[in-house]
């Protein structure tokens, strides 16, 4: 059987949900990509390639080398080089482009939420007074909060922030989730958290942390993701499957 190939860019829950149901699809080839930034990932359905592409360049190259009918971008929703990169490789070689991007969460009665576009505008949004800072958005940015040295910070991540911050008062907390919604309430009140910094990543597995908040009565500094919508888009795991099917079709009709 000419079996159809896919590319999945991946690193989140959605990407190995992804590629768990197509695992089992004798019509598909599939290959997961992982960046290889988190040091213990978890395991995959399919075959895994790690590291990098080397820009729009090297990943335009893999992909016609290995005669990839369809590219899907499952990365985070705050990955934004590697989505750049996987629009200008789709649109260098003509190989269609599927982006899976999960839902942001949107504010409930309840929520006191101040949001931004950027992390140095979420810096700003602190305030001058020292305050008791939760970050909740993983280790690539925490550095950014250098910029405030006046607040506590407590920095949650699933590897180690390498290099630490330089800001005097730290503390490190290395987790994975799912977080429970009770053990994000104790958490915040055992450390005296006075705000939340966290992405709006949207999903179930980190939005304890925003419930939490909210029944603390607590602000929270929310990073919004950059809407780019110039490629065929899918909010789930199932509507991906459904419209992957429906290009992998037209690019074999087309020749690619």
């Amino acid at each position: 059987m000419d079996k159809r190939r896919i590319l999945i860019l991946g690193g989140t829950a959605e990407a190995r949900d992804l590629a768990g149901v197509l695992a089992g699809r004798a019509d598909l080839a599939v290959t997961l990509s992982l960046a290889g930034r988190t040091l213990d990932p978890a395991p995959q359905p399919v075959p895994v390639r790690t590291g990098g592409f080397g820009g729009v360049e090297g990943l335009s190259a893999y992909l016609c080398e290995n005669s990839i009918d369809l590219l899907i971008d499952a990365t985070h929703p705050f990955a934004r080089q590697i989505s750049a990169n996987a629009r200008a490789a789709s649109a260098a070689t003509g190989i269609p482009l599927l982006r899976l991007e999960r839902r942001g969460w949107d504010a409930v009665e309840g929520d006191r939420w101040t949001c931004v576009t950027t992390m140095a505008e979420a810096v700003s949004a602190l305030g001058e007074a020292p305050r008791r800072v939760f970050l909740a958005i993983g280790r690539q940015e925490a550095k950014t909060f250098d910029a405030a040295p006046q607040h506590h910070y407590l920095v949650r991540s699933v590897d180690p922030v390498d290099p630490p911050l330089a800001a005097p008062d730290v503390a490190y907390l290395l987790a994975r989730g799912p977080f429970a919604v009770e053990a994000e309430v104790e958490l915040l009140r055992d450390h005296r958290i006075d705000v939340v910094v966290s992405k709006n990543s949207g999903g179930d597995a980190t939005y304890g942390k925003i419930v939490a908040a909210r029944i603390l009565g607590l602000p929270v500094v929310l990073v919004e993701r950059a809407e780019a919508r110039d490629s065929h888009h899918a909010g789930t795991v199932e509507d991906t499957v459904r419209l992957a099917d429906h290009l992998v079709g037209s690019s074999r009709k087309r020749g690619v």
